[in-house]
């Protein structure tokens, strides 16, 4: 008997499971809040140097603010004062001739700087001044954060493996809410860039054990109405993040406020059930056998019961071990699932980049920053609604192909979009954001379809490491507009053209049985 047969009887999609989607669905909230924290933690408010040490008692003290920064302060082209430079000495000439700029000498900011505080009260920027030569601190924050969130995407994928879904996703909550607080209170950079670290490595668990826990749950033509599900859970949560930090604008007291939820999540964990799979895989049958009862009794399908023996239970231990241990290293064995490892390693680096590229980008079109964050996150719902539908009638490789040169497409407009048309560039961004959000979307169940069930575990726990280190590597790429103002926008725009070409190359999966053995997608190619 297959564990499948033992879902359908006792309802693979009742009340149970919506439960098991309920409680999942709180502890995730906090993830996309986390994910795009530092778009407002480590915002830079305009600024330039401070001036007041220069106040020598005369001239300059009766001057006004206006009049203080015109003499101090070398003008930009746009007509705002100059962020990282100040004059050597107060050039009151300027006062008389505004435009008599010619050889006055400049010197960095020697006493810190000024910041407004108008949208935000205090900022990671603000508060360590990550700015002018530092400025790459600022950006690292975020880096640092998903190289944590990489390392403990591999670490609690095993670990689940090894100890079960309910422990791991209860010890995820724990040490995420904990370290994520502790960042709050941090009292230097080093210290918060540490505590970040350990809140990505240990927060990223919530996301691999409830979905885990929740697919295997669920009956075979459930999984990708809870997939889609799961996705819309993100969604959600981001949408929510831009009024949260829209009336939170002081950086400590919003990551405290993100992470609350996880004080209701650890309540409403005692409710959830360990995966019954885990536990029959695991030679725990009684255990398996006491949440299979529970689920048939609030399913109500109690008349099923009387199925859910030990005996029946341990058939499916015979029919579903494995012949042998599978590890990572399964993937680059023999020559097509290296190929296939490759391929979809090199994709979803390119997607997660593309994704996150647009989505950390969203001071740069110079229009509101919170209705930009509400907008990127709200075209998610009918970005995730029409991959749904696409994904049986055009298939999941046309369905990812044409989604990422969708995104490249809209990437492409942006950068010969003239930058006074902040409006026109916000939309083209946010349909851009549109199209990379369906592309991910996509790739999680396509990933999954593509992998043999023997090492589709660890296949999804490489690619998810993929992912993060594009994650990683997306705000080191904003920084490229030192260079040239639109580099950053071309290296996204070509990244997504590459996913899409590297998606052409692998095969449909549409109505296709999944593989069950290396030897399968030997086979198949």
């Amino acid at each position: 008997m297959k564990f499948e047969n033992i879902l359908e009887n006792i309802n693979g999609f009742g009340r149970f499971q919506i439960m098991i989607i309920f409680i999942s669905f709180i502890g995730r909230f906090t993830m996309p809040c986390h994910f795009m924290l530092n778009n407002f933690i480590a915002a830079v408010p305009s600024h330039h140097c401070d001036i007041s040490s220069l106040d020598d008692g005369g001239l300059f003290r009766n001057l006004s603010q206006a009049e203080r920064l015109l003499v101090s302060i070398p003008v930009q082209d746009d007509g705002t004062p100059n962020s990282c430079q100040m004059f050597a000495e107060p050039q009151y000439h300027l006062l008389l001739n505004s435009s008599n700029m010619t050889e006055v000498p400049t010197v960095p900011c020697q006493n810190g700087w000024v910041y407004d505080n108008t949208t935000f009260k205090t900022t990671l920027t603000s508060q360590w001044d990550l700015v002018c030569d530092r400025r790459g601190k600022n950006k690292a924050t975020a880096t640092i954060f998903f190289i944590g969130v990489m390392f403990g995407a591999v670490t609690f994928g095993s670990l689940s493996d090894r100890f079960g879904r309910r422990i791991m996703l209860l010890v995820s909550y724990v040490s995420g809410m904990l370290f994520a607080v502790a960042s709050a209170f941090s009292t230097s950079y080093v210290m918060f860039a540490v505590l970040r670290f350990c809140t990505g490595f240990c927060i990223t668990g919530i996301i691999i054990v409830s979905t885990v826990l929740s697919v295997e749950w669920v009956d075979i033509k459930h999984r990708k109405l809870v997939g889609v599900i799961d996705s819309l859970s993100w969604t959600f949560g981001n949408t929510a993040f831009a009024a949260i930090a829209y009336f939170v604008t002081e950086w400590r007291w919003l990551i405290v406020s993100v992470t609350s939820p996880l004080i209701l999540a650890i309540i409403t964990w005692r409710w959830m059930p360990e995966s019954a799979r885990w536990l029959i895989a695991n030679g725990k049958l009684e255990q398996a056998q006491m949440y299979l009862k529970k689920c048939a009794k609030m399913n109500q399908t109690e008349d099923s019961v009387h199925t859910l023996k030990t005996e029946t239970l341990s058939t499916i231990v015979v029919t579903e071990k494995r012949d042998r241990h599978y590890s990572y290293l399964d993937l680059i064995r023999t020559s097509k699932m290296r190929r296939l490892a490759l391929r979809t390693g090199i994709l979803w680096f390119c997607v997660a980049i593309t994704f996150y590229g647009i989505s950390f980008n969203i001071t740069g079109f110079g229009l509101n920053i919170y209705l930009t964050q509400f907008t990127y996150a709200l075209i998610e719902l009918p970005a995730k609604l029409s991959v749904y539908y696409l994904l049986d009638r055009i298939g999941r490789q046309c369905t990812e192909v044409g989604a990422l040169l969708m995104a490249s497409t809209c990437l492409g407009i942006n950068i010969v979009v003239p930058k006074d048309m902040s409006v026109v560039r916000t939309v083209v961004a946010i349909i851009g954001k549109g199209f990379s959000s369906a592309s991910f979307a996509t790739l999680v169940l396509y990933s999954s379809e593509l992998y043999p069930t023997v090492v589709r575990q660890s296949s999804m726990g490489f690619n998810s490491f993929m992912g993060r280190l594009g994650v990683a590597v997306a705000p080191l790429i904003l920084l490229l507009d030192d260079v040239w103002k639109d580099l950053p926008q071309l290296v996204l725009c070509s990244t997504a053209a590459l996913g899409g070409i590297v998606a052409r190359t692998l095969s449909e999966t549409r109505n296709r049985c999944l593989p069950e053995t290396i030897e399968d997608i030997e086979k198949q190619w």
